[in-house]
């Protein structure tokens, strides 16, 4: 049993609707994450959760709103006392943010209307206090990769193995960022060994494809967790959103961010994403055995070149064909040649051609995203079904590696 203490933050019910007070309990991951945010609502009368749409909230005290509005522009804590406006925060979206918070065993946790927006808004807090300067382990996410290479945000990236981290941090180094498992190669990395080569420089994990289910990296020693809420959180591919877990000052920063770009999340997406939580583990759980299964017959096909799938388990899988991947994609059937991950139907697609199109071919292919890699995101079917199609899929055995037809890259 997966067990862990959890103390809930004391939060004013008139800003968020939540926690009234402070209370400690020792609670399995699969009752946090069906309980997180919602403790409340029994007290109120309610079940399921409210989506308060409202952009904007009345106040006929108008100097007690500049207060808040100021002591927010200070330190970007949530204002006390009822909303002021959609942008400073929403009391929908405050209640997944909390839940979240206490999945990954973080203070806070401040969600955007992206995956990116959230990365963009922590690099962006980042170069507000000079610092600009970010080391990074390839594979990241392709759009990851793309952001901080190109320096579209005033940044400097500079690349290394997980060894040369700490000869790699500068005076202006604002954060070390890795993803484990990788985007798309689903390779890990000891994430309490790069915490340790950080040294005082924050560690951003991207936990996208893990999920608190699987690991939570701030027990690991990492300040920020980053989520493609999109993806596992949402769990049903109808939801776009980001999130980042971080301890309260941190989010204070972010927030003060969010409400500058305007990067906030939609009510209704919080809503989702609240229930999505409340079947994470058992979504996870689920497909991940499905994963495992559908990994060890590919590892065991000759059509099949090499499998990558990771020792934590999860529900991803990549596989490097002999024969034409492009072929390959254009055979499924029941799973759906798509971007994107963690629905609760299984994704294909290849990331040379679609969500690392954007790294240069050769850094690509230097993290190991070769133009014959397949990612594989297993959803809740049966898992014959699955292999029944990708048998068909793969078609017939080759001796020998097949010429591409379309160079990719």
């Amino acid at each position: 049993m997966n067990r862990s203490l959890f103390t809930l933050p004391r939060m004013d019910t008139a800003t968020t609707g939540a926690y009234d007070g402070v209370r400690t309990a020792s609670r399995s991951l699969a009752t946090e994450a069906v309980h997180a945010g919602r403790d409340d609502l029994a007290r109120q009368g309610l079940h399921a959760p409210p989506i308060d749409l409202s952009t904007t909230y009345p106040s006929y005290d108008s100097r007690a709103e500049a207060a808040r509005i100021d002591a927010f522009a200070t330190d970007g804590a949530d204002p006390v006392g009822p909303p002021v406006y959609g942008r400073l925060g929403n009391p929908t979206v405050a209640r997944f943010e909390t839940a979240l918070a206490r999945l990954e065993g973080t203070e806070s946790a401040v969600a955007f209307a992206s995956g990116m927006a959230a990365l963009s808004a922590v690099l962006l807090a980042r170069a507000a206090m000079d610092l600009r300067h970010v080391v990074a382990v390839r594979p990241l996410y392709g759009c990851s990769d793309h952001l901080l290479t190109a320096g579209l945000l005033g940044t400097e990236v500079t690349w290394t193995d997980p060894a040369g981290i700490t000869d790699a941090l500068r005076p202006d180094t604002g954060l070390v960022m890795v993803e484990s498992p990788a985007n798309p190669t689903l390779a890990e990395l000891d994430l309490r060994a790069v915490a340790h080569a950080c040294g005082s420089v924050p560690l951003l994990a991207d936990n996208t494809f893990a999920t608190p289910v699987l690991q939570r990296p701030a027990e690991h020693g990492a300040r920020m967790v980053l989520h493609s809420a999109t993806k596992y959180l949402g769990g049903h591919g109808d939801v776009l959103a980001g999130v980042v877990a971080c301890d309260e000052e941190f989010a204070g920063r972010l927030r003060q961010i969010r409400f500058a770009t305007g990067g906030v999340l939609h009510p209704l997406a919080g809503y989702l994403l609240l229930r999505g939580l409340s079947t994470l583990p058992v979504r996870v759980r689920a497909a991940s055995a499905n994963a495992a299964e559908l990994a060890r017959r590919l590892a065991a096909d000759p059509r099949v070149a090499r499998v990558h799938y990771p020792r934590i388990g999860g529900a991803m899988i990549a596989f490097e064909v002999h024969g034409d991947p492009h072929e390959t994609i254009s055979r499924v059937r029941l799973v759906t040649p798509a971007v994107s991950l963690g629905s609760v139907d299984t994704l294909i697609q290849h990331p040379a051609s679609i969500s690392h199109r954007i790294v240069d071919a050769d850094d690509r292919r230097g993290a190991g995203v070769s133009d014959r890699l397949l990612r594989l995101s297993v959803g809740l079917e049966d898992v014959d079904d699955l292999w029944a199609d990708l048998d068909h899929a793969l078609g017939e055995s080759v001796r020998s590696p097949a010429p591409l037809r379309e160079a990719v890259g």
